[in-house]
């Protein structure tokens, strides 16, 4: 069974799967990712395939019965349409982001940016997620360097909450919220970690995470299938700089959740003069061996709290990436 259901206080769709539980635990020595596994090519780079055990699909999978009787239904329902897929970074098993070189790193964003273009080409999808989740702090069981694409059928809340509050700052101030964000970023200058033509990183004034970091384009672009040549080349750039402070900062593997944020597609109303394309690196690790919790106040109210302080944070992680540059020269 596979189905939407929608929170009526919350007004946001939850995916109820069943179907996921059913997943195989793998062998030991065993990974389908891995060339000669029989899952994927024996010989690759970068290589999309569909999930196996999908929450969203199409045609989408079947839906339980109705839960109340016929006309009388107070809960909404909706089929679990969409796209779930996943995207493998490397064929190296131990493989890290920051290890790729240009070459390798520009078809990774080729893909990223082609599977965007594909899945939005399909006017049910309301929003395609690209992300990595990274480190058995975060679930991760499968530690092959590999992240997913989620093609939507609705609009997520968090992105329903962005564009509302773009298109309100668009209206009141006549010019982009996310452009306005960076100008105050590098004004400041304190939580900026690095730059090029393109890109910045800052650890935002307001962030939730210890160590979150916002990767936001410069110039007013909505989504990755806007990128240009040169903009795809910055973005492998920045992305493996970032990821590479992290495995610095304490020396060790940093787990992170690396959330794309694109401008929604198919929507009834144009979001392009308000939206603008960035990243958001969420980190569950407040010290080498401290987690973040997310517990009741961030969970059950959504009052996020952070135990540090985003300017101290972000010049760690500028010596972080110092080290990290200097090793790689």
């Amino acid at each position: 069974m596979a189905e939407l259901r929608w929170n009526p206080m919350t007004k946001d769709w939850v995916m109820v799967i069943s179907n996921r539980a059913k997943r195989p635990n793998m062998p030991k020595d065993y990974c389908p990712f891995c060339p000669g596994s029989g899952k994927v090519p024996d010989d690759y780079k970068v290589y999309k395939y569909d999930n196996d055990f999908p929450a969203l699909s199409n045609p989408p999978a079947e839906m339980s019965a109705p839960v109340t009787p016929a006309g009388k239904a107070f809960y909404k329902t909706a089929p679990a349409y969409g796209k779930c897929e996943v995207i493998l970074f490397s064929p190296d098993h131990h493989g890290k982001l920051y290890d790729l070189d240009d070459d390798h790193m520009g078809q990774l964003v080729d893909l990223w940016q082609q599977r965007f273009c594909d899945l939005s080409a399909d006017e049910k999808i309301k929003y395609v997620f690209i992300f990595e989740n990274r480190g058995k702090e975060v679930g991760v069981t499968q530690p092959h360097p590999h992240g997913q694409i989620y093609g939507y059928p609705f609009l997520p809340k968090k992105i329903e909450l962005e564009l509302s509050s773009a298109k309100e700052f668009l209206a009141e101030q006549g010019r982009c919220l996310f452009c306005a964000m960076n100008e105050e970023e590098k004004n400041f200058g304190e939580r900026i970690i690095c730059e090029n033509e393109d890109f910045v990183a800052y650890v935002p004034f307001f962030s939730e995470y210890a160590y979150g970091v916002y990767i936001s384009a410069k110039k007013h672009i909505q989504h990755i299938g806007q990128f240009d040549k040169k903009t795809k080349e910055n973005f492998g750039i920045i992305l493996r700089q970032i990821t590479g402070a992290y495995d610095h900062l304490f020396d060790t593997v940093f787990p992170y959740m690396m959330c794309m944020h694109n401008a929604p597609v198919n929507l009834s109303e144009p979001v392009a003069d308000c939206y603008h394309f960035h990243v958001e690196m969420l980190t569950p690790m407040r010290s080498a061996d401290v987690q973040q919790y997310r517990a009741s106040s961030e969970s059950g109210v959504w009052a996020s709290c952070n135990p540090s302080s985003p300017e101290a944070n972000a010049a760690q992680l500028r010596e972080a990436l110092d080290r990290f540059l200097q090793r790689n020269r």
